[in-house]
């Protein structure tokens, strides 16, 4: 027997090596657990900067060794503990003493990067106290520094009434006494906070910051009070935790203010503020209410990504230029009341969860909402807004992925009654699809069209070439195909995507019933809205009765000049042409106050009701009349009764029967209101409604009267059946009824 063999056999053995084995794995553990938990030094150096506690012999040393930072001198407080709380009152008290005396001399900065502040930081005594009128600023302040303070002037006046009412600044500007409440406190230098932390309350209230503030990534585990400070230069709260209440109240942004991904964990207060320049809160992060009531927003307001997790008012703000909300989410109600918006609001890819409430909101001629992407679901939240005002401002640039989008806001509305602003939203709907229709049918298909096509449009012979291979393999399905063809850069993709459909190719058939979807999509858009303005169908309507009415009547009562002239009186053609005039005048004004597009509307119209009665009448005349019964009306009337009809299953020829003709008699030509029976009977042609029977006579009429009658008929069951369309869609009750069932 071997020597393993007597090992593997002895159990003492086989114990001190499971023994040794313990051991060694529990020390091996002890060491993980330590290097886990223990981060390393290098780490913990970059994370934690090792602070210096500042007294006041160090604090005399750098006011009087100020070190220069782009171009300017500035106190180097850097990397500090400075202890102000209560305990400490007397380093306090000699900290803002010492202060005050040297940054109210010289505009020195002050740099407090990646110190800890300790206690209640009260940076509005660090600033020398000045009066704000022009002929009481301290001489102390340059020429250039004097024109800051002096700016406030325009803005004040600018926004007295709207956001700053009780401003103490601008009241002492534009009053006349001068009391202690009008003193603002200056701070000359730049004042500079990169990644420092406030453990207590910092105040800046009232104060004017001459240069630059550059918050970057600093911490306020307090309230901060900013309330009515004026920042003449660039103001930077990037990437900035704010733990408690954070007040802008009335303050004023001379120049960019950047709030990009800053995190207002408590109350954001920014009411009545102005921000002259750009305000950046890109990023941004609303934990709680974000007040923004009463701003004023001279140039573009960037809230792109932005998170409001509570609340968010707008109300009577002031958008002067663009508002950015791309991909913006509101978790809860934001509010826009009132507010002013002179430019487009960008809502692309925002979500709205509760509701957004654009009420007595006012937008000018250039302004829209722009909702491509926006996420929107109307069981879960709602859109409100002043209704017949709110739909007309919805935009988006195609129909292609945004229909789930409108679907949604038309629901919206329907839900809440407002069957316009719902109606204007299909409105929408139907323009861009008939623009993508068009588009489709006469641009050119890059799966059927021909090398040479390809090659004239564009294209290089190298670049069509590869585009015809491709195809053969497999068709383009949409314009980011083209990039993955080696000869095809982006310049060229750029140039060419817009100027191609990329779809199947459609065959004869298929392209002569989208033109007929195309055609007859127009006309209803055009003469209705798609069945939403039914005061632009009465325009319609009411053009085409008073026009047809004055043909019945030339042809009827203006027969021939030789040899028996056989024309109407002089009063009858005043009476026709002026109710011709004014009921045209009155359906003109329907058409041009209701339609998007008035003339594109009446050039349908009148493409309709104008070349084949206009060339029937010249023919009729052209040939002359030659028949009996010459001094006799060719319209008779139901002489049984005299009454208001509804007469749906009317024709415009009375039968051949001869009791028909005992009950129609003749119109009278010798009555002065004669005139009006033209006007009847091309009532009953078009609505099927007139005060009186008038029909045609079956005897000795000539055939183009009869057609120019039954033509009429049948653009009346057309319209009628429009007219019905656009009742059942703009009808509340019935509205409902059909939509939401």
């Amino acid at each position: 027997m071997n020597n393993c063999s007597r090992q593997r056999l002895n159990p003492k053995v086989h114990k001190g090596v499971s023994l040794r084995y313990f051991v060694f794995s529990s020390v091996i553990l002890c060491v993980l657990i330590i290097l886990l938990f223990l981060p390393l030094p290098a780490k913990a150096a970059q994370t934690q900067p090792e602070r210096t506690p500042l007294n006041l012999e160090l604090l005399q040393e750098r006011l009087h060794t100020p070190i220069l930072r782009e171009g300017n001198l500035t106190v180097d407080l850097r990397q500090m503990v400075i202890d102000l709380r209560p305990e400490n009152a007397a380093f306090r008290d000699a900290f803002y003493q010492m202060l005050r005396k040297e940054l109210g001399a010289k505009p020195l900065g002050l740099d407090l990067s990646q110190s800890l502040i300790q206690g209640d930081f009260v940076g509005s005594d660090l600033g020398l106290r000045t009066p704000l009128y022009a002929q009481a600023i301290a001489p102390i302040f340059t020429a250039i520094e004097q024109e800051q303070l002096e700016s406030l002037r325009s803005i004040c006046l600018q926004s007295l009434a709207i956001a700053l009412p009780n401003s103490k600044d601008c009241q002492s500007l534009l009053g006349t006494e001068l009391t202690k409440s009008s003193e603002i406190s200056v701070f000359r230098g730049a004042l500079t906070l990169v990644q420092t932390r406030f453990t207590g309350e910092v105040q800046f209230s009232n104060t004017f910051f001459l240069q630059s503030v550059n918050a970057q990534e600093a911490t306020f585990l307090q309230p901060t009070n900013w309330n009515e400070t004026r920042f003449s230069r660039s103001f930077s709260f990037k990437n900035t935790t704010l733990r408690q209440l954070s007040n802008f109240h009335g303050s004023v942004f001379f120049n960019q203010a950047n709030f990009k991904q800053t995190q207002f964990q408590e109350t954001a207060d920014f009411n009545g503020s102005i921000f002259v320049d750009t305000a950046n809160f890109n990023q941004a992060t609303f934990k709680k209410l974000a007040k923004f009531s009463n701003v004023q927003w001279q140039k573009n307001a960037n809230f792109s990504n932005a998170r409001f997790a509570n609340q968010a008012q707008f109300t009577k703000a002031n958008f002067h230029q663009f508002l950015f909300l791309t991909e913006a989410s509101f978790e809860q109600a934001v509010t826009f009341r009132e507010a002013q918006f002179n430019q487009p609001v960008n809502l692309r890819g925002a979500s709205i969860l509760n509701q957004a409430d654009f009420s007595d909101a006012g937008f000018a001629k250039a302004a829209f909402l722009n909702v491509p992407g926006l996420t929107f679901n109307s069981n879960q939240a709602k859109i409100l807004g002043n209704p017949g005002e709110i739909g007309k401002m919805f935009s988006i640039p195609k129909l292609q992925g945004n229909q789930n989008i409108l679907r949604n806001l038309e629901q919206n509305f329907r839900q809440q009654q407002q069957v316009t602003d719902a109606n204007q939203l299909e409105y929408t709907k139907q323009q861009q699809r008939i623009i993508e229709l068009s588009y489709r049918l006469v641009a050119t298909n890059i799966n059927s069209a021909s090398l040479t096509k390809l090659i004239n449009l564009g294209f290089s012979a190298i670049q069509a070439q590869e585009i015809t291979d491709r195809r053969v393999i497999q068709l383009f399905r949409n314009s980011s195909e083209l990039l993955s063809l080696a000869n095809i850069d982006v310049e060229t993709y750029t140039q060419m995507r817009d100027r191609l459909v990329f779809a199947e190719p459609l065959s004869i058939g298929s392209w002569l019933l989208q033109a007929w979807n195309w055609l007859a999509s127009s006309v209803l858009l055009l003469l209705s809205g798609y069945g939403t303005d039914f005061w632009l169908v009465f325009g319609v309507g009411g053009l085409a009765i008073a026009y047809f009415g004055l043909l019945f009547w030339l042809v009827d009562r203006y027969r021939r000049l030789h040899p028996k002239p056989i024309i109407p009186t002089y009063y009858e053609t005043v009476a026709m042409l002026v109710s011709f005039g004014y009921l045209t005048s009155f359906s003109l004004l329907a058409i041009f106050r209701s339609s998007a597009q008035p003339w594109l509307t009446l050039g349908c119209l009148l493409t309709i009701i104008v070349p084949l009665p206009i060339g029937l009448l010249c023919r009729l005349y052209q040939q002359g009349r030659y028949h009996d019964l010459m001094d006799i009306s060719y319209f008779t009337e139901d002489g049984s009764l005299r009454q208001l009809r509804l007469l749906i299953g009317r024709l415009p020829v009375i039968p051949r029967n001869s009791i028909f003709r005992e009950r129609y008699m003749p119109l009278l030509g010798d009555r002065r209101w004669n005139w009006l029976n033209y006007y009847d009977f091309s009532l009953n042609n078009l609505v099927r409604l007139g005060f009186n029977d008038i029909r045609l006579r079956d005897e000795h009429l000539p055939g183009i009267i009869s057609a120019l009658a039954w033509y009429q008929w049948s653009l009346g069951v057309v319209y009628i059946t429009l007219v019905l369309w656009t009742l059942s869609r703009t009808i509340p009750g019935l509205n409902l009824l059909i939509y939401l069932k």
